[in-house]
Protein backbone atom coordinates (compact mmCIF):
# COMPACT_ATOMS: atom_id res chain seq x y z
CA UNK A 1 0.00 0.00 0.00
CA UNK A 2 2.89 2.34 0.76
CA UNK A 3 4.10 2.23 -2.85
CA UNK A 4 0.60 3.07 -4.09
CA UNK A 5 0.67 6.27 -2.01
CA UNK A 6 4.18 7.29 -3.03
CA UNK A 7 4.39 10.98 -3.90
CA UNK A 8 1.23 11.94 -2.01
CA UNK A 9 3.01 14.66 -0.02
CA UNK A 10 4.46 16.30 -3.12
CA UNK A 11 1.11 16.20 -4.92
CA UNK A 12 -0.62 17.66 -1.85
CA UNK A 13 1.81 20.58 -1.75
CA UNK A 14 1.31 21.12 -5.47
CA UNK A 15 -2.48 21.09 -5.11
CA UNK A 16 -2.41 23.55 -2.20
CA UNK A 17 -0.15 25.84 -4.19
CA UNK A 18 -2.43 25.73 -7.23
CA UNK A 19 -5.47 26.45 -5.04
CA UNK A 20 -3.78 29.12 -2.93
CA UNK A 21 -6.27 31.73 -4.14
CA UNK A 22 -9.47 29.77 -4.71
CA UNK A 23 -9.54 27.91 -1.39
CA UNK A 24 -8.94 30.94 0.88
CA UNK A 25 -11.49 33.05 -0.97
CA UNK A 26 -14.13 30.32 -0.95
CA UNK A 27 -13.42 29.56 2.70
CA UNK A 28 -13.74 33.20 3.74
CA UNK A 29 -16.98 33.70 1.82
CA UNK A 30 -18.50 30.60 3.41
CA UNK A 31 -17.36 31.65 6.86
CA UNK A 32 -18.42 35.28 6.61
CA UNK A 33 -21.89 34.22 5.51
CA UNK A 34 -22.30 32.37 8.81
CA UNK A 35 -20.43 34.53 11.31
CA UNK A 36 -22.08 37.71 10.08
CA UNK A 37 -25.55 36.28 10.64
CA UNK A 38 -25.94 36.85 14.42
CA UNK A 39 -25.52 40.60 14.07
CA UNK A 40 -28.03 40.78 11.25
CA UNK A 41 -30.55 38.57 13.01
CA UNK A 42 -30.05 40.52 16.22
CA UNK A 43 -31.18 43.69 14.47
CA UNK A 44 -34.27 41.90 13.15
CA UNK A 45 -35.24 40.14 16.37
CA UNK A 46 -33.88 42.29 19.18
CA UNK A 47 -35.54 40.55 22.14
CA UNK A 48 -35.95 36.96 23.28
CA UNK A 49 -39.72 37.28 22.92
CA UNK A 50 -39.40 38.38 19.29
CA UNK A 51 -37.05 35.50 18.55
CA UNK A 52 -39.41 33.01 20.18
CA UNK A 53 -42.36 34.29 18.14
CA UNK A 54 -40.25 34.20 14.97
CA UNK A 55 -39.12 30.63 15.61
CA UNK A 56 -42.72 29.53 16.20
CA UNK A 57 -43.83 31.25 12.98
CA UNK A 58 -41.04 29.70 10.95
CA UNK A 59 -41.72 26.22 12.26
CA UNK A 60 -45.42 26.60 11.46
CA UNK A 61 -44.69 27.73 7.89
CA UNK A 62 -44.07 24.81 5.54
CA UNK A 63 -42.68 27.10 2.83
CA UNK A 64 -39.95 28.49 5.08
CA UNK A 65 -39.19 25.03 6.49
CA UNK A 66 -38.62 23.80 2.95
CA UNK A 67 -36.33 26.72 2.17
CA UNK A 68 -34.29 26.87 5.40
CA UNK A 69 -35.37 23.95 7.57
CA UNK A 70 -36.87 23.92 11.07
CA UNK A 71 -35.75 26.12 13.97
CA UNK A 72 -34.67 24.20 17.06
CA UNK A 73 -34.13 27.13 19.43
CA UNK A 74 -34.78 30.83 19.89
CA UNK A 75 -31.22 31.98 20.60
CA UNK A 76 -29.24 33.99 18.05
CA UNK A 77 -26.97 30.97 17.60
CA UNK A 78 -29.90 28.66 16.85
CA UNK A 79 -31.35 31.16 14.39
CA UNK A 80 -27.94 31.46 12.74
CA UNK A 81 -27.73 27.68 12.33
CA UNK A 82 -31.25 27.73 10.86
CA UNK A 83 -30.64 30.59 8.45
CA UNK A 84 -27.11 29.85 7.30
CA UNK A 85 -26.10 26.32 8.29
CA UNK A 86 -27.45 24.39 5.31
CA UNK A 87 -26.39 27.04 2.78
CA UNK A 88 -22.87 27.16 4.22
CA UNK A 89 -22.81 23.38 3.89
CA UNK A 90 -23.84 23.69 0.22
CA UNK A 91 -20.99 26.13 -0.41
CA UNK A 92 -18.52 23.80 1.32
CA UNK A 93 -19.82 20.90 -0.78
CA UNK A 94 -19.44 22.86 -4.02
CA UNK A 95 -15.90 23.89 -3.08
CA UNK A 96 -14.97 20.31 -2.25
CA UNK A 97 -16.29 18.70 -5.42
CA UNK A 98 -14.47 21.29 -7.54
CA UNK A 99 -11.20 20.65 -5.69
CA UNK A 100 -11.37 16.87 -6.01
CA UNK A 101 -12.35 16.78 -9.67
CA UNK A 102 -9.74 19.41 -10.51
CA UNK A 103 -6.90 17.36 -9.04
CA UNK A 104 -8.04 13.97 -10.30
CA UNK A 105 -10.07 13.65 -13.48
CA UNK A 106 -9.09 17.06 -14.86
CA UNK A 107 -5.41 16.23 -14.46
CA UNK A 108 -5.94 12.99 -16.36
CA UNK A 109 -8.03 14.67 -19.04
CA UNK A 110 -5.34 17.26 -19.80
CA UNK A 111 -2.54 14.67 -19.79
CA UNK A 112 -0.64 16.23 -16.87
CA UNK A 113 -1.25 13.23 -14.65
CA UNK A 114 0.38 10.93 -17.19
CA UNK A 115 3.57 12.97 -16.95
CA UNK A 116 3.50 12.92 -13.16
CA UNK A 117 2.79 9.19 -13.06
CA UNK A 118 5.93 8.55 -15.07
CA UNK A 119 7.85 9.53 -11.91
CA UNK A 120 7.65 8.00 -8.43
CA UNK A 121 3.91 8.51 -7.98
CA UNK A 122 1.69 5.71 -6.69
CA UNK A 123 -1.56 4.68 -8.31
CA UNK A 124 -3.71 6.10 -5.51
CA UNK A 125 -1.53 9.10 -4.66
CA UNK A 126 -3.41 11.63 -6.86
CA UNK A 127 -6.77 10.67 -5.35
CA UNK A 128 -5.32 10.81 -1.83
CA UNK A 129 -3.77 14.23 -2.43
CA UNK A 130 -7.05 15.57 -3.82
CA UNK A 131 -9.07 14.32 -0.86
CA UNK A 132 -6.51 15.69 1.59
CA UNK A 133 -6.67 19.08 -0.12
CA UNK A 134 -10.45 19.12 0.27
CA UNK A 135 -10.05 17.99 3.89
CA UNK A 136 -7.65 20.86 4.62
CA UNK A 137 -10.08 23.36 3.09
CA UNK A 138 -13.01 22.02 5.09
CA UNK A 139 -10.96 21.96 8.30
CA UNK A 140 -10.27 25.66 7.78
CA UNK A 141 -13.99 26.27 7.36
CA UNK A 142 -14.74 24.37 10.56
CA UNK A 143 -12.13 26.29 12.55
CA UNK A 144 -13.24 29.69 11.27
CA UNK A 145 -16.95 29.00 11.81
CA UNK A 146 -16.34 27.64 15.30
CA UNK A 147 -14.12 30.56 16.20
CA UNK A 148 -16.42 33.17 14.71
CA UNK A 149 -19.51 31.89 16.53
CA UNK A 150 -17.85 30.98 19.82
CA UNK A 151 -19.46 34.00 21.44
CA UNK A 152 -22.88 32.44 20.85
CA UNK A 153 -21.87 29.27 22.68
CA UNK A 154 -18.79 27.13 22.17
CA UNK A 155 -20.52 23.71 21.86
CA UNK A 156 -22.97 24.99 19.26
CA UNK A 157 -20.22 26.76 17.32
CA UNK A 158 -18.11 23.60 17.19
CA UNK A 159 -21.11 21.48 16.20
CA UNK A 160 -22.07 23.80 13.34
CA UNK A 161 -18.47 24.09 12.11
CA UNK A 162 -18.04 20.31 12.14
CA UNK A 163 -21.39 19.76 10.37
CA UNK A 164 -20.48 22.18 7.57
CA UNK A 165 -17.01 20.66 7.16
CA UNK A 166 -18.40 17.11 7.27
CA UNK A 167 -20.80 17.95 4.45
CA UNK A 168 -17.92 19.26 2.36
CA UNK A 169 -15.93 16.09 3.04
CA UNK A 170 -18.95 13.94 2.15
CA UNK A 171 -19.27 15.54 -1.28
CA UNK A 172 -15.51 15.46 -1.80
CA UNK A 173 -15.82 11.67 -1.63
CA UNK A 174 -18.87 11.77 -3.90
CA UNK A 175 -16.81 13.70 -6.44
CA UNK A 176 -13.98 11.18 -6.05
CA UNK A 177 -16.33 8.39 -7.10
CA UNK A 178 -17.68 10.45 -10.00
CA UNK A 179 -14.12 11.11 -11.18
CA UNK A 180 -13.55 7.36 -11.48
CA UNK A 181 -16.79 6.77 -13.37
CA UNK A 182 -16.48 9.34 -16.16
CA UNK A 183 -13.89 10.30 -18.76
CA UNK A 184 -14.33 14.07 -18.45
CA UNK A 185 -14.01 16.52 -15.58
CA UNK A 186 -17.14 18.26 -16.77
CA UNK A 187 -19.22 15.08 -16.46
CA UNK A 188 -17.71 14.29 -13.04
CA UNK A 189 -18.65 17.74 -11.74
CA UNK A 190 -22.11 17.32 -13.24
CA UNK A 191 -22.68 14.01 -11.45
CA UNK A 192 -21.50 15.35 -8.10
CA UNK A 193 -23.53 18.55 -8.51
CA UNK A 194 -26.61 16.50 -9.38
CA UNK A 195 -26.21 14.52 -6.16
CA UNK A 196 -25.90 17.81 -4.26
CA UNK A 197 -29.04 19.18 -5.90
CA UNK A 198 -30.95 15.98 -5.17
CA UNK A 199 -29.85 16.18 -1.53
CA UNK A 200 -31.27 19.71 -1.26
CA UNK A 201 -34.55 18.69 -2.89
CA UNK A 202 -34.90 15.71 -0.55
CA UNK A 203 -34.27 17.91 2.48
CA UNK A 204 -36.70 20.57 1.27
CA UNK A 205 -39.44 18.04 0.53
CA UNK A 206 -38.99 16.35 3.89
CA UNK A 207 -38.99 19.58 5.87
CA UNK A 208 -42.03 20.93 4.00
CA UNK A 209 -44.07 17.87 4.87
CA UNK A 210 -42.92 17.23 8.44
CA UNK A 211 -41.66 19.62 11.10
CA UNK A 212 -38.72 19.07 13.42
CA UNK A 213 -36.49 17.45 10.80
CA UNK A 214 -38.14 14.08 11.46
CA UNK A 215 -39.10 13.16 7.90
CA UNK A 216 -37.42 10.08 6.36
CA UNK A 217 -36.69 12.26 3.31
CA UNK A 218 -34.79 14.70 5.50
CA UNK A 219 -32.77 11.89 7.04
CA UNK A 220 -32.04 10.52 3.55
CA UNK A 221 -30.17 13.74 2.71
CA UNK A 222 -26.74 14.70 4.10
CA UNK A 223 -28.00 18.29 4.18
CA UNK A 224 -30.77 17.06 6.46
CA UNK A 225 -28.08 15.71 8.78
CA UNK A 226 -26.66 19.24 9.07
CA UNK A 227 -29.88 20.61 10.52
CA UNK A 228 -30.38 17.52 12.70
CA UNK A 229 -27.06 18.13 14.42
CA UNK A 230 -29.12 20.89 16.12
CA UNK A 231 -26.28 23.31 16.75
CA UNK A 232 -26.99 25.70 19.64
CA UNK A 233 -30.04 23.61 20.63
CA UNK A 234 -29.05 20.53 22.66
CA UNK A 235 -26.55 19.32 20.08
CA UNK A 236 -26.86 15.80 18.68
CA UNK A 237 -23.22 14.85 18.35
CA UNK A 238 -24.06 11.33 17.24
CA UNK A 239 -25.39 12.64 13.91
CA UNK A 240 -21.79 13.41 12.96
CA UNK A 241 -21.19 9.65 13.03
CA UNK A 242 -23.48 9.37 9.99
CA UNK A 243 -21.09 11.63 8.10
CA UNK A 244 -18.12 9.58 9.27
CA UNK A 245 -19.73 6.34 8.11
CA UNK A 246 -20.80 7.77 4.74
CA UNK A 247 -17.36 9.28 4.12
CA UNK A 248 -15.68 5.98 4.96
CA UNK A 249 -17.91 4.00 2.59
CA UNK A 250 -17.56 6.49 -0.27
CA UNK A 251 -13.81 6.86 0.14
CA UNK A 252 -13.43 3.09 0.15
CA UNK A 253 -15.47 2.83 -3.04
CA UNK A 254 -13.41 5.56 -4.72
CA UNK A 255 -10.12 3.85 -3.81
CA UNK A 256 -11.41 0.49 -5.01
CA UNK A 257 -12.49 1.98 -8.35
CA UNK A 258 -9.21 3.86 -8.74
CA UNK A 259 -7.29 0.61 -8.38
CA UNK A 260 -9.32 -1.19 -11.05
CA UNK A 261 -8.89 1.16 -14.01
CA UNK A 262 -6.06 2.40 -16.19
CA UNK A 263 -4.93 6.01 -16.17
CA UNK A 264 -7.21 8.13 -18.32
CA UNK A 265 -9.87 5.43 -18.56
CA UNK A 266 -13.25 5.28 -16.82
CA UNK A 267 -16.07 2.90 -16.06
CA UNK A 268 -18.63 4.92 -18.03
CA UNK A 269 -16.95 5.45 -21.37
CA UNK A 270 -18.21 8.21 -23.63
CA UNK A 271 -19.23 7.60 -27.20
CA UNK A 272 -16.46 8.29 -29.74
CA UNK A 273 -18.80 10.34 -31.90
CA UNK A 274 -22.38 10.80 -33.06
CA UNK A 275 -24.04 7.55 -33.97
CA UNK A 276 -26.06 9.14 -36.74
CA UNK A 277 -26.57 12.39 -38.61
CA UNK A 278 -23.99 14.93 -39.67
CA UNK A 279 -22.56 18.06 -38.13
CA UNK A 280 -22.34 20.68 -40.82
CA UNK A 281 -21.43 23.70 -38.70
CA UNK A 282 -19.35 24.59 -35.68
CA UNK A 283 -22.54 25.65 -33.95
CA UNK A 284 -24.06 22.21 -34.46
CA UNK A 285 -20.97 20.63 -32.92
CA UNK A 286 -21.15 22.98 -29.93
CA UNK A 287 -24.81 22.08 -29.43
CA UNK A 288 -24.04 18.36 -29.66
CA UNK A 289 -21.32 18.76 -27.04
CA UNK A 290 -23.40 20.86 -24.64
CA UNK A 291 -26.99 19.78 -25.18
CA UNK A 292 -26.89 17.44 -22.19
CA UNK A 293 -25.89 20.35 -19.99
CA UNK A 294 -28.70 22.54 -21.33
CA UNK A 295 -31.31 19.83 -20.85
CA UNK A 296 -30.05 18.96 -17.37
CA UNK A 297 -29.97 22.56 -16.15
CA UNK A 298 -33.35 23.23 -17.75
CA UNK A 299 -35.01 20.27 -16.06
CA UNK A 300 -33.50 21.26 -12.73
CA UNK A 301 -34.66 24.87 -13.06
CA UNK A 302 -38.17 23.78 -14.00
CA UNK A 303 -38.50 21.49 -10.97
CA UNK A 304 -36.95 24.06 -8.62
CA UNK A 305 -39.27 26.74 -10.01
CA UNK A 306 -42.32 24.63 -9.22
CA UNK A 307 -41.04 24.01 -5.68
CA UNK A 308 -40.21 27.64 -4.92
CA UNK A 309 -43.35 28.91 -6.61
CA UNK A 310 -45.38 26.79 -4.23
CA UNK A 311 -43.65 28.52 -1.30
CA UNK A 312 -44.53 32.06 -2.37
CA UNK A 313 -47.78 32.45 -0.46
CA UNK A 314 -46.09 31.46 2.78
CA UNK A 315 -43.67 34.40 2.66
CA UNK A 316 -46.20 37.01 3.74
CA UNK A 317 -47.49 34.77 6.56
CA UNK A 318 -43.97 34.47 7.96
CA UNK A 319 -43.20 38.20 7.89
CA UNK A 320 -46.28 39.31 9.77
CA UNK A 321 -45.68 42.72 11.34
CA UNK A 322 -41.88 42.45 11.50
CA UNK A 323 -40.74 45.51 9.56
CA UNK A 324 -37.08 44.41 9.49
CA UNK A 325 -37.88 41.04 7.92
CA UNK A 326 -40.13 42.78 5.44
CA UNK A 327 -37.25 45.10 4.58
CA UNK A 328 -34.85 42.19 3.97
CA UNK A 329 -37.28 40.43 1.63
CA UNK A 330 -37.97 43.63 -0.24
CA UNK A 331 -34.25 44.42 -0.58
CA UNK A 332 -33.69 40.95 -2.02
CA UNK A 333 -36.72 40.83 -4.25
CA UNK A 334 -38.12 44.23 -4.97
CA UNK A 335 -39.89 47.22 -3.58
CA UNK A 336 -43.17 45.78 -2.52
CA UNK A 337 -45.89 48.03 -1.30
CA UNK A 338 -45.69 49.12 2.30
CA UNK A 339 -49.38 48.91 2.89
CA UNK A 340 -50.35 48.75 6.53
CA UNK A 341 -53.23 47.10 8.28
CA UNK A 342 -55.01 50.26 9.28
CA UNK A 343 -58.41 51.38 8.02
CA UNK A 344 -61.86 50.05 8.83
CA UNK A 345 -64.00 47.35 7.31
CA UNK A 346 -63.39 46.48 3.69
CA UNK A 347 -60.81 49.23 3.17
CA UNK A 348 -58.55 47.83 5.89
CA UNK A 349 -58.89 44.31 4.47
CA UNK A 350 -58.00 45.57 1.00
CA UNK A 351 -54.89 47.33 2.32
CA UNK A 352 -53.81 44.18 4.17
CA UNK A 353 -54.45 42.07 1.09
CA UNK A 354 -52.41 44.50 -1.01
CA UNK A 355 -49.49 44.31 1.43
CA UNK A 356 -49.61 40.51 1.36
CA UNK A 357 -49.63 40.45 -2.44
CA UNK A 358 -46.71 42.89 -2.50
CA UNK A 359 -44.67 40.60 -0.26
CA UNK A 360 -45.59 37.57 -2.35
CA UNK A 361 -44.39 39.43 -5.45
CA UNK A 362 -41.18 40.36 -3.64
CA UNK A 363 -40.60 36.71 -2.74
CA UNK A 364 -41.18 35.62 -6.35
CA UNK A 365 -38.79 38.35 -7.49
CA UNK A 366 -36.23 37.05 -5.00
CA UNK A 367 -36.54 33.56 -6.45
CA UNK A 368 -36.30 34.89 -10.01
CA UNK A 369 -33.14 36.75 -9.04
CA UNK A 370 -31.70 33.63 -7.44
CA UNK A 371 -32.33 31.66 -10.63
CA UNK A 372 -30.59 34.40 -12.58
CA UNK A 373 -27.52 34.31 -10.35
CA UNK A 374 -27.31 30.52 -10.60
CA UNK A 375 -27.83 30.75 -14.38
CA UNK A 376 -24.71 32.92 -14.48
CA UNK A 377 -22.77 29.86 -13.27
CA UNK A 378 -24.22 27.90 -16.18
CA UNK A 379 -23.19 30.64 -18.63
CA UNK A 380 -19.65 30.68 -17.28
CA UNK A 381 -19.36 26.90 -17.51
CA UNK A 382 -20.53 26.93 -21.13
CA UNK A 383 -18.16 29.72 -22.13
CA UNK A 384 -15.21 28.08 -20.42
CA UNK A 385 -15.92 24.91 -22.39
CA UNK A 386 -13.88 26.75 -25.03
CA UNK A 387 -10.88 26.69 -22.71
CA UNK A 388 -11.34 22.98 -22.10
CA UNK A 389 -11.57 22.23 -25.81
CA UNK A 390 -8.41 24.24 -26.45
CA UNK A 391 -6.31 22.86 -23.60
CA UNK A 392 -7.50 19.32 -24.41
CA UNK A 393 -6.25 19.73 -28.00
CA UNK A 394 -9.71 18.99 -29.39
CA UNK A 395 -9.94 22.41 -31.01
CA UNK A 396 -6.82 21.95 -33.12
CA UNK A 397 -8.29 19.51 -35.69
CA UNK A 398 -11.23 21.85 -36.26
CA UNK A 399 -9.21 25.02 -36.57
CA UNK A 400 -6.72 23.32 -38.90
CA UNK A 401 -9.52 22.99 -41.47
CA UNK A 402 -11.96 25.51 -42.88
CA UNK A 403 -13.48 26.40 -39.51
CA UNK A 404 -12.28 29.79 -38.28
CA UNK A 405 -11.76 30.76 -34.69
CA UNK A 406 -14.73 33.11 -34.61
CA UNK A 407 -17.12 30.49 -36.00
CA UNK A 408 -15.82 27.91 -33.54
CA UNK A 409 -16.07 30.21 -30.53
CA UNK A 410 -19.36 31.70 -31.73
CA UNK A 411 -21.01 28.29 -31.67
CA UNK A 412 -20.19 27.77 -28.02
CA UNK A 413 -21.17 31.33 -27.10
CA UNK A 414 -24.50 30.88 -28.85
CA UNK A 415 -25.17 27.79 -26.74
CA UNK A 416 -24.10 29.68 -23.59
CA UNK A 417 -26.29 32.73 -24.17
CA UNK A 418 -29.18 30.91 -25.82
CA UNK A 419 -29.11 28.15 -23.23
CA UNK A 420 -29.27 30.76 -20.47
CA UNK A 421 -32.48 32.08 -21.97
CA UNK A 422 -33.95 28.58 -22.21
CA UNK A 423 -33.24 27.57 -18.62
CA UNK A 424 -34.50 30.89 -17.24
CA UNK A 425 -37.68 30.56 -19.30
CA UNK A 426 -38.22 27.12 -17.76
CA UNK A 427 -37.51 28.53 -14.29
CA UNK A 428 -40.12 31.23 -14.81
CA UNK A 429 -42.60 28.69 -16.12
CA UNK A 430 -42.00 26.56 -13.03
CA UNK A 431 -42.50 29.56 -10.71
CA UNK A 432 -45.79 30.40 -12.39
CA UNK A 433 -47.07 26.84 -12.31
CA UNK A 434 -45.99 26.33 -8.70
CA UNK A 435 -47.64 29.53 -7.53
CA UNK A 436 -50.78 28.88 -9.51
CA UNK A 437 -50.89 32.27 -11.17
CA UNK A 438 -50.71 33.17 -14.85
CA UNK A 439 -47.15 32.10 -15.75
CA UNK A 440 -46.50 35.11 -18.00
CA UNK A 441 -45.50 37.40 -15.12
CA UNK A 442 -43.15 34.83 -13.60
CA UNK A 443 -41.56 34.08 -16.98
CA UNK A 444 -41.02 37.80 -17.54
CA UNK A 445 -39.41 38.10 -14.10
CA UNK A 446 -37.02 35.26 -14.87
CA UNK A 447 -36.13 36.49 -18.36
CA UNK A 448 -35.44 39.97 -16.95
CA UNK A 449 -32.32 38.42 -15.38
CA UNK A 450 -30.83 37.64 -18.79
CA UNK A 451 -28.84 40.87 -19.37
CA UNK A 452 -26.92 40.37 -16.12
CA UNK A 453 -26.35 36.68 -16.91
CA UNK A 454 -25.11 37.59 -20.38
CA UNK A 455 -22.79 40.24 -18.93
CA UNK A 456 -21.07 37.73 -16.66
CA UNK A 457 -20.87 35.23 -19.54
CA UNK A 458 -19.40 37.97 -21.74
CA UNK A 459 -16.78 38.74 -19.10
CA UNK A 460 -15.84 35.04 -19.14
CA UNK A 461 -15.51 35.26 -22.94
CA UNK A 462 -13.27 38.32 -22.61
CA UNK A 463 -11.02 36.62 -20.05
CA UNK A 464 -10.77 33.50 -22.20
CA UNK A 465 -10.02 35.47 -25.35
CA UNK A 466 -7.53 37.92 -23.84
CA UNK A 467 -5.90 36.12 -20.90
CA UNK A 468 -6.82 32.43 -21.14
CA UNK A 469 -4.60 31.51 -18.19
CA UNK A 470 -6.90 33.57 -15.96
CA UNK A 471 -10.21 32.55 -17.53
CA UNK A 472 -11.20 30.63 -14.39
CA UNK A 473 -11.48 33.99 -12.60
CA UNK A 474 -14.93 34.26 -14.20
CA UNK A 475 -16.09 31.73 -11.60
CA UNK A 476 -15.14 34.20 -8.87
CA UNK A 477 -17.19 36.93 -10.56
CA UNK A 478 -20.27 34.71 -10.83
CA UNK A 479 -19.82 33.44 -7.28
CA UNK A 480 -19.38 36.98 -5.96
CA UNK A 481 -22.60 38.10 -7.63
CA UNK A 482 -24.41 35.12 -6.10
CA UNK A 483 -23.03 35.87 -2.63
CA UNK A 484 -23.90 39.58 -2.81
CA UNK A 485 -27.42 38.96 -4.06
CA UNK A 486 -28.38 36.09 -1.79
CA UNK A 487 -26.50 36.84 1.41
CA UNK A 488 -25.83 40.58 1.23
CA UNK A 489 -29.35 41.81 2.13
CA UNK A 490 -29.57 39.45 5.11
CA UNK A 491 -26.20 40.74 6.35
CA UNK A 492 -27.44 44.33 5.92
CA UNK A 493 -24.62 45.24 3.53
CA UNK A 494 -24.75 48.82 2.25
CA UNK A 495 -26.43 49.40 -1.08
CA UNK A 496 -23.11 50.49 -2.57
CA UNK A 497 -21.75 46.99 -1.96
CA UNK A 498 -24.85 45.31 -3.38
CA UNK A 499 -24.58 47.49 -6.50
CA UNK A 500 -21.31 45.78 -7.41
CA UNK A 501 -23.44 42.94 -8.76
CA UNK A 502 -25.08 43.51 -12.15
CA UNK A 503 -28.21 41.85 -10.80
CA UNK A 504 -28.72 44.75 -8.38
CA UNK A 505 -29.52 47.03 -11.31
CA UNK A 506 -32.30 44.92 -12.81
CA UNK A 507 -36.00 45.75 -12.39
CA UNK A 508 -37.69 43.79 -9.61
CA UNK A 509 -40.32 41.70 -11.31
CA UNK A 510 -43.08 40.86 -10.69
CA UNK A 511 -44.39 43.79 -8.68
CA UNK A 512 -42.28 46.68 -9.94
CA UNK A 513 -44.29 49.86 -10.27
CA UNK A 514 -42.91 50.57 -13.73
CA UNK A 515 -40.52 48.66 -15.97
CA UNK A 516 -37.48 50.79 -16.73
CA UNK A 517 -35.82 49.32 -19.84
CA UNK A 518 -32.66 51.44 -19.47
CA UNK A 519 -30.74 49.04 -17.16
CA UNK A 520 -31.65 46.07 -19.36
CA UNK A 521 -30.42 47.90 -22.43
CA UNK A 522 -27.19 49.10 -20.81
CA UNK A 523 -26.28 45.65 -19.48
CA UNK A 524 -27.06 44.05 -22.84
CA UNK A 525 -24.89 46.57 -24.71
CA UNK A 526 -22.05 45.96 -22.25
CA UNK A 527 -22.41 42.21 -22.76
CA UNK A 528 -22.22 42.62 -26.53
CA UNK A 529 -19.17 44.87 -26.24
CA UNK A 530 -17.30 42.51 -23.91
CA UNK A 531 -18.12 39.52 -26.12
CA UNK A 532 -16.85 41.35 -29.20
CA UNK A 533 -13.68 42.32 -27.36
CA UNK A 534 -13.15 38.73 -26.28
CA UNK A 535 -13.59 37.39 -29.80
CA UNK A 536 -11.24 40.05 -31.14
CA UNK A 537 -8.58 39.06 -28.62
CA UNK A 538 -9.05 35.37 -29.42
CA UNK A 539 -8.56 36.08 -33.11
CA UNK A 540 -5.22 37.79 -32.49
CA UNK A 541 -3.59 35.62 -29.84
CA UNK A 542 -1.75 32.34 -30.20
CA UNK A 543 -3.56 29.16 -29.28
CA UNK A 544 -2.26 27.20 -26.32
CA UNK A 545 0.68 25.09 -27.42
Amino acid sequence: MKSQLAGTGALLRLALRRDRVMVPVWTLVTTLMVVGMPGSLGSVYATAAERARAAASMNANSSMRALYGPVFGDSLGALTAWRGGVYAAVLAAAMSLIIVVRHTREEEETGRQELLSAAMVGRRAPLTAALLTALVANACVALLVAGGLAGQGAPGAVALGLAVAATGTFFACTAAIAAQLTESARAAKGIAATVLGAAFVLKAAGDAGTGGGRSPLTWASPLGWVENVRAFAAERWWVLLLFAAAVTVQAGAAYALAGRRDLGMSFLSSRPGPAEGRLGTAGALAWRLQRGSVLGWGAGFLVAGVVFGGMADGAADLVGDNDRTREIIERMGGQGGQGGTGGAGGAGAQVAQGAQEALTDAFLATMAGMFGMVAALYAVSCVLRLSGEESGRRAEPLLANAVGRLRWAGGHLAVAFGGSAVILLLAGLGLGLGHGREPGAAIGAALAQLPAVWLIGALAALLYGAVPQYAAAAWAVAGGALALGWIGPALNLPQAALNLSPFAHLPRLPGAQALDPAPLLVLTVLAVALTAAGLGALRRRDMIA
